[in-house]
């Protein structure tokens, strides 16, 4: 928990960009391992990510080029540790974390918790009512889902279904 306490929130700058890229990738294989396993016996993940890295390399370049995201990276002794990108919507007055992540390296140590809650705090300062986040009900994506019960988000169970034809 020590580097927990040296975790400093501030806005993301353009030369975070490499940093947040990599922990991104890394922060997500297991999700993606995840999901292989879940899709892969139908071919329905090979067809939907034939190339995952390449695929959340631009989702996460195309959120961090977004004027309407408001993005924030989290720092351990100068070390980009994590990200976070909030959506706001000021007719709904609801604000949504549209990205997160946190480096492998750097998990457990309350990182994620820590950019949940300045999400939610900028959300309010921004005059949001509510906060949303979505994510995935499978194994790789349990602990983001412990994350957001822990900050007071309240699950609404959905389910997806996928058919390769």
């Amino acid at each position: 928990m020590m580097g927990a306490m040296a975790t400093v929130i501030r806005p993301y700058d353009g030369n975070d960009r490499d940093a947040v890229t990599a922990l991104s990738l890394r922060a997500w294989a297991p999700v993606f391992a995840s999901l292989e396993a879940i899709l892969g016996p139908s071919g329905l993940f090979a067809w939907m990510h034939p190339d995952w890295r390449e695929d959340q390399r631009r989702a996460v370049h195309s959120a961090l080029a977004d004027a309407d995201l408001d993005i924030h990276v989290a720092e351990v002794d100068g070390e980009v540790t994590g990200f976070v990108a909030v959506r706001i919507d000021q007719d709904s007055r609801l604000g949504e974390i549209h990205m997160i992540a946190v480096d492998p390296d750097h998990q457990r140590q309350g990182i994620g918790a820590r950019l949940t809650d300045a999400a939610a705090t900028r959300m309010k300062t921004l005059g949001m009512e509510a906060a949303m986040i979505d994510t995935g009900g499978d194994p790789g994506h349990a602990p983001a889902r412990r994350t957001y019960e822990r900050a007071g988000f309240t699950p609404l169970p959905i389910t997806r279904y996928f058919k390769r034809l």
